[in-house]
C-alpha cells in the first residue's frame, strides 16, 4: 500500500495584477496566499507521510522577480528531503524553461521531467512508474501525450501532464490531447494541470485535475486544494480532495423577490454572507453579491447605488474576515413599463421610446466619439480584468445601456409622480 499526492498551479508569488483598484482590499494577505497554501501543501504530504508529491505544472507565474520564489520552493522542498518525500514536477507554460531566466540548484529529492521528450522513472520500492513531460515553451501546441511510452508492465503507472486536454473555457489550448489518447497508453492515473477546477474527467482509468491550491482572484471560486490517492494491491482504493487555500473567493446570488423594504434587503444580504463565512470554514472570505429578482426597491437600489454599494461593504467589514469585492445589482421592477406610466401622455411616450431603445456598440461609440480618446488616458487596471470599464465587448454594453434605460425610466417615472 502507498499514498501520493497530486497538486498544480501553484503560481507561487502571482503578481495579482490590479488589486490595488480596490482600496479596502487585503493585499498583503492575498499577495501572500500562494505561499500559505503551498505551506500547507507539505505539511499535508509530511502529515499524511505520503510516499510521494506530484507537480503538474505551473509551479510559478512566470519568470522570477529576484530569487526570493525560488529560495522559498528550495526550502520547502529540503523539508520534504528531510521526511523521506519525493518530488515529481514538469513545468507547465508558466514555468517553461523559456520562461525562467533564474534557477537554483534543487534538493535530490526533487526530479523535473524533460522538457524535450517524454521520460519514465521508476520508485522500485513502491512498484510505480512514473511518465511525463514538461514544457520548453510556453505556447505548446503539440500533442505531446501522444509521444509518452506505453505503460511498463507490472507497474503501477501513472501520467504527469500539463494540457487542456480538448480545451476548457477560460484556458489556454496547451498540449491539446483526446482522452482516447490517454486511456490508450494503459496507464491507471493521470495527473493533469492546467485547469484551475477540480474535476475527475474519468474513473477508469482516473484521469484528474486536482485544480490549483488557491484561488486567485472571483473566477477561482470555492474549496481549493490537492487530491490525495491511495493504492492497495495496483488498485486506488481512495482519492479525495484535501483544501489547501487560506483565502477563499465566492459569488453569491441575494434574490430580492418580495422584498419591501430595506431592512428586509439588509438581513438577506447578511444572512447570505454569514452561509457563505460558514463554508469558507474559518478563512478569510473574498466574495461578489448579485442582488436579482423582482422588487419594489429597484428604483431605490438603481438611483442610490453608491449608497448601498457602502452600506453593504460596511456589513461585510462589521462580519469580520470578509472583503466584499464587488456587488452587481440585477434586480428588476416589479411593475410593468404600463403600470408604471399609466395612462398614456407624452412622458409615457418617452418612456416606452427608452425602454424600447437599442442600439449596437458601434452605434454608441459614433454617438460619444469621445469614449476613444478618453479610454486611452486610463489606467490599465480599470480597463483590463474580468469586468472591464467601457469595454468593446457587446454584452456588456447591451448591459450599461439596459442599466442606463432603467435608470432613466426611474428618474422620469418619478419627475411624473411629482407633478
Amino acid at each position: 500500500m502507498f499514498r501520493f499526492l497530486h497538486a498544480a498551479d501553484i503560481h507561487l508569488d502571482s503578481p495579482l495584477i490590479g488589486l490595488e483598484a480596490y482600496e479596502d482590499a487585503p493585499v498583503d494577505e492575498i499577495r501572500g496566499a500562494s505561499r500559505r497554501a503551498f505551506d500547507n501543501l507539505i505539511n499535508l504530504a509530511i502529515d499524511e507521510e505520503v510516499d510521494f508529491l506530484l507537480l503538474a505544472g505551473d509551479l510559478y507565474d512566470g519568470d522570477w522577480k529576484d530569487y526570493n520564489t525560488g529560495l522559498f520552493f528550495v526550502d520547502r522542498m529540503a523539508r520534504l528531503k528531510r521526511a523521506g518525500i519525493p518530488v515529481f514536477i514538469v513545468a507547465g507554460n508558466h514555468d517553461a524553461a523559456s520562461r525562467i531566466t533564474r534557477s537554483l540548484r534543487l534538493p535530490d529529492n526533487v526530479t523535473s521531467f524533460s522538457t524535450l521528450k517524454p521520460e519514465t522513472f521508476i520508485l522500485e520500492n513502491h512498484g510505480v512508474a512514473i511518465h511525463g513531460q514538461g514544457y520548453h515553451s510556453r505556447s505548446v501546441t503539440d500533442d505531446i501525450a501522444s509521444s509518452y511510452p506505453l505503460y511498463t508492465p507490472h507497474y503501477f503507472n501513472i501520467g504527469l501532464l500539463h494540457t487542456a486536454l480538448t480545451g476548457k473555457k477560460g484556458h489556454e489550448p496547451y498540449a491539446p490531447c483526446s482522452l482516447e489518447t490517454l486511456t490508450s497508453k494503459g496507464y491507471d492515473y493521470w495527473a493533469l494541470g492546467h485547469i484551475h477546477k477540480r474535476e475527475e474527467i474519468l474513473r477508469d482509468p482516473f484521469v484528474v485535475f486536482p485544480g490549483n491550491i488557491q484561488g486567485r482572484h472571483i473566477r477561482e471560486t470555492g474549496a481549493k486544494g490537492a487530491t490525495l490517492v491511495t493504492v492497495e494491491g495496483g488498485d486506488i482504493t481512495a482519492i479525495t480532495h484535501r483544501p489547501l487555500d487560506v483565502l477563499r473567493w465566492a459569488h453569491c446570488q441575494v434574490d430580492l423577490d418580495g422584498c419591501e423594504s430595506s431592512d428586509d434587503m439588509y438581513e438577506r444580504v447578511r444572512h447570505s454572507l454569514e452561509k457563505e463565512q460558514d463554508l469558507a470554514e474559518n478563512r478569510t472570505l473574498a466574495i461578489r453579491v448579485e442582488l436579482t429578482g423582482s422588487s419594489t426597491l429597484h428604483a431605490e437600489l438603481l438611483s442610490q447605488h453608491a449608497h448601498w454599494t457602502q452600506e453593504f461593504r460596511a456589513l461585510a467589514a462589521g462580519l469580520g474576515d470578509l472583503w466584499l469585492e464587488k456587488i452587481i445589482f440585477k434586480t428588476q421592477r416589479v411593475t410593468s413599463l404600463q403600470e408604471v406610466t399609466g395612462e398614456e401622455n407624452p412622458l409615457a411616450g418617452l418612456l416606452h421610446s427608452i425602454d424600447g431603445l437599442d442600439l449596437a456598440p458601434d452605434m454608441l461609440l459614433d454617438l460619444v466619439p469621445e469614449i476613444a480618446s478618453f479610454k486611452t488616458r486610463l489606467p490599465p487596471e480599470i480597463l483590463g480584468g474580468e469586468d472591464p470599464f467601457l469595454s468593446d465587448d457587446p454584452q456588456n454594453l447591451k448591459r450599461l445601456q439596459d442599466d442606463v434605460k432603467e435608470l432613466l425610466v426611474t428618474i422620469l417615472s418619478r419627475s411624473e409622480k411629482q407633478e
